[in-house]
């Protein structure tokens, strides 16, 4: 066969090998029956505890980003009975993609609570900015990707290649707005907790030597019922926020080398750098769930803006 007969192939035959697929592989079964399988865990316990602690709009986002998750890996699945599955390509490329998205949604949601819970004046941007700024660009590289992902889905078997070279072009650029904006919103929120850290050991030397209240405590503190769970809380935003940023860094090589590069040949570490990262994510979303680490978040508890 020529090159562009591989365009009419619908299944692995001698003269549709599996090497000429987009991957160049079969999926390995094992490894994305595990992450459909834990994806697929990781979305009932979102929904039981979100539902349960009345977190909703957190519970709308992360749900969303591991239900895309599990249907992607649904779709690595397909994909292995029959690499050349256009079903199956069209599942995971768009839902493996925009998934994260929703996940980064998330951790945005949840900044606006925290700046106004450890005080608002330490921040450069005013508390209600941070979900409409970050959620809304967010927004945007959800939709640039999802038109790159129907565009390269729509043009896996056609004979016009540029038309598959846009859809990545669009995937790309959709994936750098999001790194750009998850970096943006992480130095401002690193600055806030400098700033706050920096007023602490200020007020503590003020307080030095006099019989006043505890002189690590700001006027403002407010958490006083768990601040270890706040902490832990942090620490597990933190580290999310840390692994979908190592995912973007590394989908934007991968995809800038065009559709069957080397980079999107290498399974274990697309499943290394993609799929683990944002499984740790997801785990941490729902180990450390905002309903039981940090209340301000459920419906019905507000603090002022």
């Amino acid at each position: 066969m020529t090159k562009s007969h591989y365009d009419l192939c619908t299944s692995v035959t001698p003269e549709c090998p599996v090497n000429e697929t987009l991957y160049g592989y079969y999926p390995n079964l094992g490894a994305n029956a595990f992450f459909a399988a834990l994806f697929a865990f990781l979305l009932i316990a979102q929904l039981i505890i979100g539902t349960w602690t009345k977190t909703w709009t957190f519970m709308l986002a992360v749900g969303l980003g591991v239900f895309g998750e599990m249907a992607g890996y649904i779709g690595r699945l397909i994909m292995h009975q029959n690499p050349w599955s256009n079903a199956g390509f069209e599942a995971q490329i768009c839902c493996l993609v925009l998934a994260p998205s929703f996940l980064a949604a998330g951790i945005y949601l949840t900044l606006k609570h925290m700046v106004i819970y450890c005080g608002p004046e330490y921040s450069h941007l005013k508390a209600k900015w941070y979900p409409w700024i970050f959620i809304g660009s967010d927004l945007g590289s959800i939709i640039v990707q999802a038109i790159g992902g129907g565009v390269a889905a729509s043009a896996k078997n056609s004979t016009n290649k540029s038309l598959l070279s846009a859809g990545d072009a669009l995937i790309i650029a959709g994936i750098a707005l999001q790194s750009v904006t998850m970096s943006v919103c992480g130095l401002l929120v690193l600055d806030f907790f400098l700033a706050r850290r920096k007023a602490r050991t200020e007020h503590k030397a003020e307080l030095e030597g006099t019989a006043s209240l505890d002189a690590t405590t700001l006027p403002n503190d407010v958490h006083t019922k768990s601040p270890l769970r706040f902490r832990i809380f942090c620490c597990a935003i933190g580290f999310a926020f840390f692994t979908i940023l190592v995912r973007c860094i590394y989908r934007i090589p991968e995809m800038a080398g065009g559709w069957g590069n080397p980079r999107m040949r290498d399974e274990p570490v697309f499943l290394g750098l993609d799929g683990a990262m944002v499984a740790m994510a997801s785990i941490a979303f729902t180990v450390a769930h905002p309903g039981f680490m940090f209340p301000p978040m459920r419906k019905g508890r507000r603090n002022p803006a």
